[in-house]
């Protein structure tokens, strides 16, 4: 379930990266959120080959991180009006799903590993 939601995810970021690019003429923060918000997902794939539980955990947190990171590009856009209320929500619903899986994954690894 979160390998798809990553990597659709991914190709949004895409598609949303050239937007920015072509239609609003935006260069640096657009490239902030296409290397955060594919970062995402390339993290969920990398945990998979995990090799132990710890390193599991380590992916999906970088995960975490970089769904936060990629949440932080997304304000500055809206904030700073680069993005409408409309797209910016648009994209931070889907982004709210994606961290709140993580944050239960990471959660319950971390459960497991105090036990």
């Amino acid at each position: 379930m979160i390998r798809q939601k990553t990597i659709d995810f991914a190709i949004r970021i895409v598609n949303f990266y050239k937007y920015l690019c072509d239609e609003k003429k935006e260069y640096v923060m657009s490239k902030q959120i296409l290397r955060s918000g594919t970062s995402i997902g390339a993290n969920v794939r990398e945990s998979k080959n995990a090799q132990t539980d710890p390193d599991y955990l380590t992916k999906m947190n970088i995960a975490l991180k970089e769904a936060d990171e990629t949440q932080y590009w997304l304000e500055v856009l809206y904030r700073s009006t680069i993005i409408s209320e409309t797209e910016y929500k648009s994209m931070n619903e889907d982004l709210k799903e994606i961290i709140a899986i993580l944050v239960s994954i990471v959660k319950k690894l971390k459960d497991k590993r105090e036990k």
